[in-house]
């Protein structure tokens, strides 16, 4: 029964909310600034009325194979569209986890950056968000490389033609995100994954940071100890130059097999980060050893990209050989292929996840309604989303 909706003028979002306060569907409309209340009243008479459901997508649409990661607020699972019989990576998220924790801004900025990234070749793309009582859910691109750390340990170090090949396709990530004004704050080899060809693709925009200007600046503390910037670290004002410190972080840990001030005393790291310059050793060409000196510059206003972005370091001698179109298009063979025998083969995936149990609570909402309950349920207005060239949706 639904008892009420509400548009927002600003966004166009509908919501339609039931006797419980659940609710029941979000409608994310690509007609912007509807302000005319005549046409919204309409709107909402259609919504109402419609002979057939609006926003269709729903957790049972999916048989949810595998779960292949874990984090603070929920699990990745493989999924297969039962319908089109396609694979995805669908990350289902507690709400009231989320709630607990205070996190719904994170989780609603890590939505609003996955739908910019849909059409960037080394950012995981979304494809449906959509929401029941007690949990949310992101339809992903589903990527079965492996992660970038899982190699690593694997390999110890990469030759240079192979770090060059991702630390070009990450920086041309980074620097995409950045002409949207946004701000990733949180590379680490476990957040870049290879997909079956050994592209790079960049998951979790969890702590993304959107709206921040080029010469804008930020002051909330995150990110992961081994790869903080020392003005993260020291709680001062940063800017997007924290994505290349980052950078040049991983870049030396793919070259020298360790982030360069690691320390397994997390206050002997913190100082070496603020205090110690980085090792670079002889194996690493001078070009190499040049834009690591450059990233990990510990003054963020001398720091390499401050000035152009990503520009500097596309023209860095480093990557000379990298043909930059060739690169967008996918057209540079990678230095290393996955063995993947198909969308199945979850070999590069931990078996700790792989080998867990599959919750059958994936396909049911809460149905006791409580005040937490209610709370949880309206907390994410203008969650859901779909593709306009999708029938599922309107």
């Amino acid at each position: 029964v639904v008892l009420w909706v509400k548009i927002d003028p600003e966004t166009s979002d509908v919501h339609i909310f039931n006797i419980f306060g659940k609710s029941l569907n979000i409608f994310w409309w690509k007609k912007r600034n509807v302000k005319n209340l005549k046409y919204q009243l309409m709107l909402v008479k259609i919504l109402i009325f419609c002979p057939f459901p609006c926003f269709r997508i729903k957790p049972c649409d999916f048989d949810y194979l595998k779960i292949i990661g874990k984090g603070s607020f929920g699990k990745v699972l493989l999924a297969r569209h039962k319908e089109s019989t396609k694979y995805y990576a669908v990350k289902v998220l507690q709400k009231k986890i989320i709630l607990k924790k205070k996190e719904q801004k994170h989780i609603m900025a890590e939505r609003s950056v996955l739908m910019k990234n849909i059409k960037h070749p080394f950012l995981v793309g979304l494809h449906y968000s959509f929401q029941t009582t007690d949990k949310l859910y992101f339809v992903l691109d589903y990527v079965n490389g492996g992660e970038l750390f899982y190699h690593l340990q694997r390999e110890r170090i990469f030759l240079e033609p192979r770090a060059r090949f991702y630390a070009a396709e990450i920086a041309s990530a980074l620097g995409y995100l950045h002409s949207l004004h946004i701000v990733y704050r949180d590379l680490k080899p476990e957040n870049i994954l290879l997909d079956s060809q050994g592209h790079i693709v960049l998951t979790d925009f969890g702590l993304c940071k959107e709206g921040l200007e080029p010469t804008g600046t930020t002051t909330t503390f995150c990110g992961t100890p081994e790869y903080l910037a020392p003005e993260v670290l020291q709680k001062q004002a940063y800017d997007r130059t924290v994505d290349w410190w980052c950078l040049g972080s991983v870049l030396y840990e793919m070259l020298y097999g360790l982030p360069p001030f690691y320390s397994r005393n997390t206050a002997e790291m913190y100082n070496n980060i603020l205090h110690k310059s980085p090792v670079l050793k002889p194996n690493v060409s001078n070009a190499g050893r040049e834009l690591l000196e450059g990233l990990l510059q510990k003054d963020r206003t001398k720091r390499l990209g401050v000035k152009d972005d990503f520009l500097e370091l596309k023209y860095h001698s480093f990557f000379s050989p990298i043909n930059w179109d060739d690169l967008m298009a996918k057209k540079i063979t990678p230095p290393f292929v996955p063995s993947v025998s198909g969308p199945t083969d979850l070999r590069h995936f931990d078996p700790e996840f792989t080998h867990l149990p599959v919750s059958s609570s994936l396909c049911t909402d809460t149905l006791t309604v409580t005040s937490s309950v209610k709370e949880a349920a309206g907390a994410f207005p203008g969650f859901s989303y779909g593709p306009p060239a999708d029938h599922s949706f309107m």
